[in-house]
């Protein structure tokens, strides 16, 4: 097998190619690390010295920047704000799109295909295109400056993907599952919670990591929506870093390391069934 990267008892060939293979995994692991590192390590320095001495260690590992974020610019507030519009979107997110998606792939009836076509649509349609008849949309609704706003905005840019997914899975589980429940008394609301979603729990953390990095990540529409800087996200928060002539590198280096933590511990929770709901289906 390709996979099959054991030195014991391959070929002299082999084991160049091993070698190889081993040696190009771990550039691209240094890569993609070393950024992220460097970054954590920035942000105990000062703004002088990673402008003179970019790549070397700090001299002191002082939490004095991450106190100036963290409170004096009102960094608290700002992932607060990122942290409760995440959740509560995702939370909806995961909550509409799985009952849409068990009613696409479980029912049979007229117009089925339609409704799965309309949710996918909004694949292909981006919101931002139509930022100015959302605008005036969400002004309409009174919801300017509230985190409702951004919220809803999420959600619908989120549940396209979400049901395209799950409903994918749910129609892979076999329908004798469901028959057998109900004949044990199950209704349809305990089958959808007890059976089907433990069943594509894969694929719940796969749409979860999909969509909440994303949302946590968003700019625009935190910009455009919310003005007031106690309802600002981290995005949002951290352009106040960036000045007219000068940039206070330490400090966006700090605020940068804290936003990253989040989604950081979140796929490390949920890797395990992230990567099974990646690559499920593939062996048969």
């Amino acid at each position: 097998m390709i996979t099959d990267l054991r030195y014991r008892g391959a070929s002299r060939l082999r084991k160049v190619f091993i070698t190889l293979a081993i040696a190009i995994m771990s550039t691209y692991v240094l890569l993609i690390l070393y950024p992220l590192l460097n970054m954590i390590l920035s942000s105990f320095k000062s703004n002088r010295a990673i402008l003179t001495t970019p790549f070397a260690l700090p001299e002191a590992l002082s939490l004095s920047t991450y106190k100036t974020v963290w409170i004096d610019k009102g960094f608290s507030g700002y992932f607060t704000n990122s942290l409760l519009v995440t959740s509560v979107a995702m939370g909806f997110v995961l909550l509409f799109g799985s009952m849409a998606s068990y009613g696409i792939s479980r029912y049979t009836y007229r117009g089925n295909t339609l409704v799965y076509m309309l949710f996918l649509s909004g694949i292909m349609l981006p919101l931002k295109a139509a930022i100015i008849p959302l605008f005036l949309l969400v002004k309409t609704l009174g919801l300017i400056n509230s985190r409702w706003s951004v919220i809803l905005i999420f959600m619908a840019m989120g549940l396209p993907s979400t049901v395209f997914i799950l409903a994918g899975f749910m129609k892979a589980i076999p329908i004798e599952l469901e028959y057998a429940a109900k004949i044990d008394g199950c209704n349809d609301f305990t089958i959808y919670r007890m059976i089907i979603m433990p069943m594509v729990a894969p694929a719940v953390a796969l749409v979860t990591i999909y969509n909440s990095v994303p949302i946590w990540n968003d700019f625009f529409f935190p910009l455009v929506f919310l003005q007031s800087n106690s309802v600002k996200t981290l995005p949002v928060g951290l352009s106040t870093f960036f000045g007219q002539h000068s940039t206070n590198w330490s400090l966006l280096f700090t605020g940068l390391t804290i936003a990253i933590m989040p989604m950081l511990i979140l796929y490390l929770f949920m890797s395990k069934y992230f990567i099974k709901g990646m690559t499920a289906g593939a062996v048969k």
